[in-house]
């Protein structure tokens, strides 16, 4: 069920930043996998699930190894999100079907050490939309210097009837981050943390 056009990947390394060389370069790592929408040509299909069993945890297992020999290990990995870019002929809730699930997200996170939830966007375009996959802290949704995104495109994708399935891991934060984390936030405003719970 699973049809896969293709598999691309990139590394983004930032070695100067603000103009101030980083102490070590912030390197970004993105796969991402080209394939026919399994829904295609159904028109409104009421119930997902049969489909997201059988392919998410496919998806996660063609992705993650990918993504954890780039960064050579998934110690490596600090911070991660994931991305689906549908085509135009189908649903988001097409790509949120197949990345929305814990057969696909406990995969990655799994294999890093995670305990936070996977950053992600949702959205749909034409060949070449952009892939943008945001990422935060693999265990810890509060720290800001690790509020990344990494930007991807694939010129002759999606297809109107195909969905990019991306996932992304940055083996650091940002050079040079300044603008502290959320529990300084709450120190200086005198918020303890359980009034902080559900607030962005």
């Amino acid at each position: 069920m699973l049809e896969v056009r293709k598999i691309v990947t990139t590394t983004d390394e930032t070695h100067i930043e603000g103009g101030k060389a980083a102490e070590t370069p912030l390197r970004l790592h993105g796969v991402a996998a080209v394939l026919r929408n399994p829904w295609a040509g159904q028109g409104f299909v009421d119930d997902l699930q049969p489909v997201i069993f059988a392919i998410a945890p496919e998806l996660g297992e063609l992705l993650v190894p990918r993504l954890l020999a780039m960064a050579g290990g998934g110690d490596n990995i600090e911070a991660y999100g994931k991305s689906a870019v549908v085509g135009v002929n189908g649903e988001i809730e097409h790509g949120s079907g197949l990345t929305h699930t814990l057969r696909f997200g406990n995969i990655f996170r799994n294999a890093v050490g995670g305990t936070s939830y996977l950053s992600f966007t949702n959205t749909r375009g034409g060949a070449g939309a952009a892939i943008q996959i945001p990422m935060m802290h693999k265990h810890d949704a509060g720290f800001r210097s690790h509020y990344l995104t990494l930007d991807m495109t694939i010129a002759d994708a999606p297809g109107p009837d195909e969905m990019i399935i991306a996932i992304g891991g940055a083996e650091g934060g940002r050079p040079h981050h300044r603008i502290g984390n959320r529990y300084s936030d709450m120190e200086a405003m005198g918020i303890t943390q359980e009034e902080q719970e559900g607030r962005a």
